[in-house]
């Protein structure tokens, strides 16, 4: 069995991107964490001077047997694992995901999203960000909740609420317009919302989620119990997500329904090409209040990518 490490500074998204594809590429990975002590975390991965000294205690041990296959994401990861594919003498094959901002030949692959512009004959370009959502977790999901969600009347509505970042405000001008749009829905539509909230969100701005649509037909899941974000997915018959999480969109894009996009204020180059391509390619629209109809092909670049990854490392069909 190919032996393989998800290695990551244990954010979610950074865990969740590395994750999903090792688990694309049907391998069973360890997850091991690196976090980064003072002078390292301040450092580009250029800089760092002998890595295997900048793991706080709170890291998980790295060192040998090395693995056959590392899957990274995230900067701080970076320095470390080519550290490994240096002492491993290329027995370790080292795949990134996202954009590494250094010269994509030092990894063995290099998976990056669209909106970063990256190339090389070492990368495979993802229109989104890597998950690890698929049809079958989707389907699977659905019937786990089916027993809450199933009598809901359709129209339903996953609305999928993220918040602020380097990127992004969530303001409350924009969580008053959102849930005045919502309410719209609802009583034009008939619609029944499915929401959830983010750890960005903020306190003061679920609040305001919440009191704008307590006297709607509205689930709002409280944090208690297993977590419905998928099973939302799967059970509506439309997405509303915030524009401030390429994960967010990139999920809701593999369950094939439309997927109308909430933007906050702020955005980047970055995020406004993200979204730029995704509304050229016919797969997501701006929310503009209303519901709208359209068909295209659920988004599955990482099973793709994955497939890929796997025969340019050698190591077969999954």
């Amino acid at each position: 069995m190919t032996s393989c490490w998800v290695l990551t500074d244990g954010t979610v998204g950074m865990v969740n991107q590395a994750l999903g594809f090792a688990e694309a590429m049907g391998l069973r990975p360890v997850l091991k964490t690196f976090r980064a002590r003072a002078p390292w975390r301040f450092l580009a991965p250029q800089l760092w001077l002998m890595p295997h000294w900048a793991a706080t205690p709170e890291s998980d041990p790295i060192g040998p047997p090395w693995p056959d296959v590392i899957v990274a994401c995230g900067s701080k990861s970076i320095a470390p694992v080519l550290r490994i594919r240096r002492k491993a003498a290329g027995r370790t094959k080292v795949v990134y995901v996202q954009d590494p901002t250094l010269d994509p030949r030092r990894f063995d692959l290099v998976v990056a999203p669209m909106h970063d512009r990256l190339s090389g004959p070492n990368v495979l370009v993802v229109r989104g960000a890597v998950n690890r959502v698929t049809p079958a977790r989707l389907q699977a999901e659905a019937a786990k909740f089916a027993g809450r969600f199933d009598h809901l009347p359709r129209p339903r509505v996953a609305v999928t609420v993220g918040g602020n970042s380097a990127a992004y405000r969530l303001t409350p001008a924009i969580v008053g317009k959102l849930c005045t749009d919502l309410a719209t829905l609802c009583r034009r539509d008939g619609a029944v919302l499915m929401v959830t909230a983010s750890r960005r969100t903020g306190a003061e701005a679920e609040m305001m989620l919440r009191a704008g649509l307590k006297d709607l037909p509205a689930y709002f899941w409280d944090g208690s119990g297993d977590n419905p974000y998928l099973a939302f997915l799967a059970l509506a018959d439309y997405v509303i997500t915030t524009g401030d999480s390429v994960n967010m969109v990139s999920e809701a894009l593999v369950s094939g329904k439309p997927v109308l996009v909430a933007h906050l204020e702020g955005g980047t180059p970055k995020f406004r090409r993200f979204h730029a391509d995704l509304e050229r390619e016919g797969l997501t629209r701006p929310f503009a209040g209303r519901l709208e109809n359209w068909s295209y092909t659920p988004l599955d670049d990482t099973q793709r990518a994955a497939a890929e990854a796997r025969r340019r490392l050698g190591l077969g069909p999954a």
